[in-house]
């Protein structure tokens, strides 16, 4: 084995949680680790909070927190995959405690087995913790059902502790308003962040060394910097991985130690291999006829001169048109990068299906409306918004929907069709001009649609300023090209833009 050739007695940079490895020499972890046994042992909180990107040791706290416990006064669940069901996650939790396999599969029947199983453990003069890693893959609604579990508590004390444990993903979840009644909760709230300088890099790498049986100096003084660079300026992950390929390059090289340029050889052929790639937008594809983004226009510009087949036409024109509704942006797992992804989570049927407007977890739909709230493609009413002053009689939405695409294209009929189409022409040279972070494009706001926007109330004006803002997000995909861009403050930026010029 490599190691052998360092007369070491096993591998000192082997990326598992193992304790014993622990180098007490990452300030931030070790706050994380002392906050967290404190909120646990002494401060009797429900809910304590690490979190931190990927690489930094978060699951090497975990082990060291309940390493550091008295196991006589603690029963101790551990959940490793989260993105199960509450269910399944219910009945992994009792089956760790009771040490044998939960069978119940009715969650009203689990929470009570779950309920008497905290009183049965106080009176054993023991308490409950629930370690949950990786709980950035968790959905809203199961964070929201942990939260509720908090509610089984005694008066006096709290019977268990649930520390969760997740990538900055989760920071973000909890720290949405939202999410206040949970956040508000958390007894500590910690964040591991990487090395602070090169010193305690050293510190790090040298004292591995010494927990493996190794004596003799092995790398040289000038190596170090060049491992700081190397490993994104000290994440311990890329810090195992470079130092571990350096010992087994030098055991095959037969070197007496390693040096800044064997260190520099192994970063250059690491980051060509494994250094995650700049976060990049999945190319959307175009379809051959398809036309280049233009300013969102009033939905009656399109409209045929034949009165008596306008409603018919019109829905043929949107379901040409209009591009199907794309899968929900949403974030993968290593938090990096924005990918599109339609997820069939088994828990998908208890939660919203999220059409447009803003989701609870901040992304943003294209058509401004929710599944749950069934309106018009204007978000307006036909009594409190009719389309040309009077002239409309009926305004019906049609939805037509599949298992992957949903549009709204709308009926309309008309009672003088000489009069509508002065007025939609006498609005076309009506363009307003936004600047979003540099990105200038146009909206048009006929006059007329402002003056019956103005004559509805606030709630159909939000619903009307949402629709326009999301159409100018998919219309102008060049506002959320880059890759920090993002959606939810441009869509505000713009729904506020429609608000001012319809008169809030």
């Amino acid at each position: 084995m490599y190691y052998e050739y360092w007369n070491l007695k096993k591998s000192p940079f082997d990326n598992v949680p193992d304790p014993t490895m622990y180098a007490a020499c990452h300030a931030s972890m070790e706050n994380a680790i002392a906050e967290t046994l404190f909120a646990i042992e002494e401060g009797e909180d429900c809910l304590s909070v690490i979190v931190g990107d990927v690489g930094l040791g978060k699951t090497m706290s975990i082990r060291i927190i309940i390493d550091s416990l008295e196991s006589e006064k603690y029963k101790i669940a551990l959940i490793t995959n989260p993105s199960t069901t509450f269910v399944q996650i219910l009945r992994e939790i009792i089956g760790q405690i009771t040490g044998k396999p939960c069978e119940e599969r009715k969650k009203d029947d689990l929470l009570e087995i779950f309920n008497r199983l905290l009183f049965d453990t106080s009176d054993e003069g023991k308490k409950i913790l629930i370690f949950i890693d990786e709980a950035n893959v968790m959905s809203p609604k199961k964070l929201e059902d942990l939260r509720l579990l908090t509610n089984m508590q005694q008066d006096s004390r709290n019977l268990f502790t649930m520390i969760l444990v997740g990538q900055m993903e989760l920071a973000k979840r909890l720290e949405h308003p939202k999410k206040a009644n949970f956040f508000q909760r958390i007894g500590t709230y910690c964040q591991i962040e990487n090395m602070p300088d090169e010193e305690q890099l050293r510190n790090y790498v040298e004292t591995r060394l010494q927990r493996t049986g190794g004596s003799g100096k092995i790398f040289t003084d000038d190596s170090f910097p060049e491992i700081w660079e190397c490993s994104e300026h000290g994440v311990p992950r890329l810090i195992n991985k470079i130092c571990k390929l350096s010992l087994k390059a030098g055991e095959t090289n037969e070197l007496a130690e390693i040096n800044s340029e064997i260190i520099r050889q192994i970063g250059d052929r690491f980051r060509k291999i494994t250094r995650p790639a700049s976060p990049k937008r999945k190319p959307r594809k175009r379809l051959e006829n398809e036309k280049a983004p233009r300013p969102v226009k009033d939905p009656r510009d399109n409209l045929e001169t034949k009165p008596e087949d306008q409603g018919e036409k019109l829905v043929e024109a949107v379901a040409e048109e209009e591009t199907p509704l794309e899968p929900v942006l949403c974030l993968q797992d290593d938090g990096d990068a924005i990918a599109l992804s339609s997820e069939t989570d088994s828990e998908s049927k208890d939660e919203p299906v999220c059409t447009g407007g803003i989701t609870e977890d901040g992304s943003v739909c294209a058509e401004g409306i929710t599944e749950d709230e069934p309106v018009c493609a204007e978000g307006i009413t036909k009594e409190e918004f009719a389309i040309h002053n009077g002239d409309v009689q009926t305004e019906d939405v049609v939805c037509e929907s599949t298992e992957q695409t949903r549009t709204f294209p709308v009926e309309v009929g008309f009672g003088d069709e000489k009069a509508l189409f002065e007025d939609v022409a006498a609005d076309e040279d009506e363009r307003d001009e936004v600047d979003i972070g540099g990105n200038r494009f146009q909206i048009d706001l006929s006059s007329s649609l402002i003056e019956q926007a103005r004559g509805s109330n606030q709630d159909q004006r939000n619903k009307l300023a949402g629709t326009i803002a999301a159409q100018a997000l998919t219309n102008n995909r060049e506002l959320t090209k880059a890759a920090s861009a993002d959606p939810v403050p441009i869509w505000n930026e713009i729904k506020k833009f429609v608000l001012c010029k319809i008169g809030r």
